[in-house]
């Protein structure tokens, strides 16, 4: 059974920064897509950024962009979502995710397997 667990979020003021981290396990994910989504209060899980299986395609929401930077640990079972300079409209619950394919995708339903999420919160 694949397990995701998320580490990192907390709170920071405007223009910090905070660094995610998601371990998977229970199958190796060499050949997996590796994604964060996250969701506000009220409103639906948007996809945030994805990583393809190789590590060497990153790919970003407009909103997000030349600010967070997402990569995948040298074990490839892992991703990491470092973000800086955020912005209140940051705020959300993150979530870590892969499918069982090799390249990105983008919306909810490409992807198989979820963490629990954590907290990220971003005061003005």
């Amino acid at each position: 059974q694949v397990h995701l667990v998320e580490f990192g979020g907390g709170l920071v003021q405007t223009g910090g920064s905070l660094r995610l981290f998601c371990a998977a396990s229970g199958r190796p994910f060499n050949d997996y897509a590796m994604a964060w989504f996250r969701q506000a209060p009220g409103k639906e899980r948007e996809w945030v950024a994805a990583i393809d299986d190789e590590g060497t395609r990153p790919k970003y929401t407009e909103s997000v962009k030349g600010r967070f930077t997402i990569s995948r640990g040298g074990a490839r079972n892992t991703v990491y979502l470092e973000m800086n300079n955020m912005k209140p409209e940051d705020t959300a619950v993150y979530y870590c995710t892969t499918r069982t394919e090799a390249k990105t995708g983008y919306n909810v339903a490409s992807y198989n397997y979820w963490g629990q999420g954590t907290q990220v919160t971003v005061t003005s």
